[in-house]
């Protein structure tokens, strides 16, 4: 049962889930972090760590979909291990839903 990163995460970037993964299966994209499947080992540790709730178990509802997108994008970012800050305006994105549209693919930077 591996998790995924929904749109909740787009321009938050928070990255206190990246600072507990114990295998760090976490990927940066420009504005959005995103699980690799394959490599999650469903501890769940970082599901209550994301101030956004952005990630959700492959169980939950409508969970497919972050599901293929995350493993669609995992690889072609960057790997990231350690916590960075976030955007400064991800405050003022917290909460807002129905963000997919905002998503960039690029890798981070």
């Amino acid at each position: 049962m591996p998790y995924a990163v929904t749109s909740a995460c787009i321009r938050c970037k928070y990255m206190d889930c990246v600072e507990v993964c114990p295998v760090d299966c976490f990927y940066e994209g420009e504005n959005m972090l995103v699980i690799h499947p394959d490599e999650c080992i469903d501890c769940g540790v970082c599901e209550p760590e994301c101030p956004a709730e952005a990630i959700v178990a492959d169980s939950a509802d409508g969970a497919e979909q972050w599901l293929v997108l995350n493993a669609r994008l995992a690889p072609l970012w960057p790997n990231i291990t350690q916590k960075s800050e976030p955007p400064a305006d991800a405050d003022d994105w917290k909460g807002i839903p129905d963000k997919i549209d905002l998503l960039s693919e690029r890798p981070a930077m």
